[in-house]
């Protein structure tokens, strides 16, 4: 046999073995439901945004991010709100822009699923955002592509939160600037009766997940969240223990809304100087601290989550 009939045969008996395989894995991925969450996919964008650098409230990279986040919207077939408001800071009035995407149900009543993008401000270091701003936009992503292929009872609302974070130092009136804005104007139209229930993410990409109940949410909501974690298999990443969060989700609850925080705000070793964990609103906070698994984890339980709120007859 030649060098080049050799060669021929080889060929020919690797692509025996290999095209099976190849029909295999696109049968594969043909046969994964659209609808599933895929953690791998959020944590893709989850680098993308970390990308960006620091994203304080009105800054160049915070817009650039913004205007990212809408063109994936905007490639998924979304239309995208943009809800501009100026926030009154210690440094005076910055411009801040929430966005909103609506997907329509066979209901009007509306679930909320929100998140914040911008990162907190440090002059001293580099701060990124990785998990704290990073993960809860990958994560509202990432259910934008499932919710575009599921037959959705409630009208779902996408909220990206402009401001979250303080500008100089939290107190009442420096921090929580999107969703207390959003609060208002929505207590002002008179659509904030809408909303069934709101479920807020944040920092829910720590590779070291552990999702404490929050004492500040809403009772009936939070049972049906840690019920539904533990129902999937998931109830050592959500602990029965309370703490108290302040975050964007007190606006509404402070509104009347019901409404659940899902934080994980025990980010990396704690210490004296750290009580919060030594990855919290440090440079630490970076893309290798996150995990795709986490934000699957999450992914699933708030689809799970949702699944419930659509059987409940509470909601009917």
């Amino acid at each position: 046999m030649t060098r080049f009939r050799r060669s021929a045969y080889w060929i020919g008996i690797v692509m025996i073995c290999v095209l099976p395989l190849m029909a295999a894995a696109r049968r594969a991925r043909a046969a994964r439901p659209e609808g599933t969450f895929s953690g791998g996919r959020a944590f893709e964008d989850l680098k993308h945004i970390a990308s960006f650098g620091p994203r304080p409230a009105g800054s160049k990279p915070l817009s650039d991010t913004r205007r990212w986040i809408v063109n994936q919207l905007e490639q998924m077939g979304y239309k995208v709100e943009e809800d501009l408001f100026q926030g009154e800071t210690p440094f005076g009035s910055v411009t801040m822009i929430n966005l909103r995407v609506i997907i329509p149900g066979t209901s009007p009543k509306v679930v909320m699923l929100a998140g914040h993008y911008d990162t907190a401000r440090y002059e001293e270091f580099n701060f990124v955002g990785a998990n704290d701003g990073g993960s809860s936009a990958a994560f509202l992503l990432e259910m934008a592509r499932v919710l575009a292929h599921r037959k959705n009872k409630f009208t779902t609302w996408l909220v990206f939160f402009d401001g979250e974070e303080a500008m100089q130092k939290w107190s009442n009136t420096d921090s929580l600037y999107g969703s207390r804005h959003l609060a208002e104007k929505l207590t002002a139209s008179g659509e904030l009766g809408r909303i069934q229930a709101m479920i807020l993410v944040d920092m829910i990409g720590d590779a070291k997940l552990d999702i404490y109940r929050d004492g500040n949410s809403t009772g009936w909501l939070t049972d049906i969240v840690f019920k539904t974690a533990k129902r999937l298999g998931y109830g050592k990443y959500f602990l029965d223990e309370a703490h108290g969060y302040v975050d964007d989700h007190m606006p509404f609850i402070d509104a009347g809304v019901s409404a659940v925080d899902i934080i994980d705000l025990d980010y990396g070793p704690r210490s004296a100087d750290h009580p919060m964990g030594a990855y919290w609103h440090t440079a630490k906070d970076t893309v290798d601290k996150c995990s795709p698994l986490s934000l699957t984890i999450v992914g699933q339980v708030v689809l799970g989550t949702v699944e419930e709120l659509e059987k409940s007859p509470r909601l009917k």
